[in-house]
């Protein structure tokens, strides 16, 4: 829960910002996946997560993407 407080105190712009980043990671993630193979796939499970709270996060204030 620690992390949610995090994004909570984070600006809107910022959690837009960081969306967009772990967007870009998670394509890479899939790639490295589907290529050589990837030992850390709880990588591709977390990045999923934290996209979905800020998500969330952004919803809550109103904010529509």
């Amino acid at each position: 829960m620690k992390e949610v407080k995090e994004l909570r105190q984070k600006s809107s712009e910022e959690l837009l910002d960081e969306l967009d980043r772990l967007r870009a990671e998670l394509v890479l993630l899939r790639s490295k996946i589907g290529g050589a193979g990837m030992e850390k796939t709880a990588l591709i499970r977390n990045t999923k997560k934290r996209i979905a709270r800020i998500l969330t996060i952004l919803k809550e204030r109103g904010i529509k993407l």
